[in-house]
């Protein structure tokens, strides 16, 4: 319904553009651009000029002049002056045309070089009603007379806009299974279906009579569309990223990607911006033309991904015997990947330590990296100390400035405490367990948020979406 609504005001618009067009094409463009003078008054436009006298003086151009400024019976109270060919001329008229055709006269006059028109435009409100009257009347005489034009032309523009609607259906429906972009599809099949329209247009103007206002019509879209483009320019960029992108297809809804410093699942894709729900649970719109110049990390693009971490152990402890203690957590753990095989590189000599960094592979589609993170640094450790493998803190100096107090103590207490160091330390159950409640089930962020409920914004428009 809405649709149909938007068309029908589309419609009605290109009527009333079509009307105003022709009512004031009805006239020639000289006609409109050149100003009439007031009714009742008859002027006859001078192509030669007055002759006074072979080498008239001053004193009979100026007479000559008063005396046809005093019969015309326009002006109160003319004065010429001629000075060495200068005219002056004073007084006071009723209308700016008329003051005009007082200079002109004067430049038109045998032995005039200059003229200097200090007549003054005094106009009462009588005279203003009248000249406003006397152009309605004008007015509304051309409206009669350009009313069949102006039919003509609405039906005209009409039917070219229904044309164009039927070829820009057409244009869809032959260009949807060789477009896969729905934006790109839609901009080629407005530019098949707007020449048409354009057409219409040409037609309604040359039936006017205004040939080179059509051809200019026509010729100024593309300047036009320069200059929209300037003065919108960030607009443009976004749409035209928007139409890149879609094209393209970096992402798609649902990747879980890192693009200008926001980490987040794909949501939407419109005409603006990109909207992504990140792993905290906000709604981010980033602009396509931001989108686009960046750097896009789609961590749903191939399924496995690598990741790593770092373990530290003592210098008294055996490499080998932790590597192979960390090689078994690894290979053990459903969520890693046995191809490629996971790595227990040596890393790093530390002050206190020996650095192991862990490489392995996983299924970033169904596993998050965090929690797999989390289950692999907990099974390392518990392997680790039930191997007999030290994992001491950093060195650290302690300074006492008064010395370190020695308390002597009893036999007993002290082969309590060896019995107590002595004993093996047992984990719980859970430390060497895959998953712990606490980790849930290890699942990517991805089908964690497809619950997450909430209103998307710009949701109407998603180039994502294949049709």
């Amino acid at each position: 319904m809405a649709r149909w609504t938007k068309a029908a005001a589309q419609w009605i618009c290109c009527l009333i553009a079509a009307a105003f067009l022709l009512f004031f094409s009805s006239a020639s463009m000289a006609e409109l651009l050149e100003p009439t003078e007031p009714a009742g008054i008859e002027e006859a436009p001078l192509t030669q000029q007055v002759e006074v006298v072979p080498e008239a003086s001053d004193d009979q151009i100026a007479t000559r002049l008063r005396d046809i400024l005093r019969a015309t019976e326009w002006y109160e109270g003319p004065q010429v002056t001629v000075t060495n060919g200068v005219a002056f001329l004073d007084g006071t008229t009723d209308s700016q045309l008329r003051r005009n055709w007082a200079g002109n006269l004067a430049e038109k006059t045998q032995g005039v070089v200059a003229v200097v028109n200090r007549i003054a435009v005094d106009a009462d409100v009588g005279s203003t009603f009248g000249r406003a009257w006397a152009e309605s009347a004008g007015l509304a005489q051309q409206a009669l007379q350009a009313w069949p034009l102006a039919v003509l032309a609405a039906l005209v523009i009409a039917v070219a806009w229904l044309i164009s609607i039927l070829v820009l259906r057409v244009a869809r429906h032959v260009l949807t299974g060789r477009i896969e972009s729905p934006l790109l599809l839609s901009v080629v099949a407005r530019a098949i279906s707007i020449p048409v329209f354009l057409l219409g247009i040409y037609f309604v103007l040359r039936v006017a009579g205004l040939t080179q206002l059509a051809l200019t019509v026509l010729g100024g879209t593309g300047l036009i569309g320069i200059i929209i483009g300037f003065a919108f320019r960030d607009i443009a960029e976004n749409f035209l990223a928007s139409l890149l992108l879609s094209i393209r297809n970096p992402f798609a809804g649902g990747d879980l990607i890192e693009v200008a410093g926001h980490t987040g699942i794909v949501q939407n894709l419109n005409t603006r911006s990109t909207v992504l729900l990140t792993l905290d649970g906000n709604h981010v719109q980033i602009p396509n033309a931001t989108v686009f110049k960046s750097t896009i990390k789609n961590y749903s693009s191939i399924p496995s991904r690598r990741a790593e971490f770092m373990v530290g152990i003592g210098y008294d402890s055996s490499v080998s015997l932790a590597q192979r203690l960390i090689g078994e957590v690894l290979n053990k753990h459903p969520a890693v990947l046995g191809q490629p095989e996971p790595l227990v590189l040596v890393d790093q000599l530390g002050d206190a330590t020996i650095n192991l960094r862990i490489f392995y592979w996983f299924d970033s589609v169904s596993y998050s990296p965090a929690k797999i993170n989390s289950a692999l640094l907990r099974q390392t450790k518990n392997a680790l100390l039930q191997g007999g493998i030290e994992m001491p803190d950093p060195a650290r100096e302690v300074v006492f400035p008064k010395g370190v107090p020695i308390v002597q103590m009893d036999a007993a207490p002290r082969q309590t405490l060896e019995t107590s160091a002595d004993r093996p330390a047992q984990p719980p159950h859970e430390e060497s367990s895959d998953a712990t409640a606490e980790e849930g089930d290890l699942s990517s962020e991805s089908k964690s948020m497809e619950h997450t409920e909430g209103r998307v914004p710009e949701s109407e428009i998603n180039l994502l979406s294949r049709r």
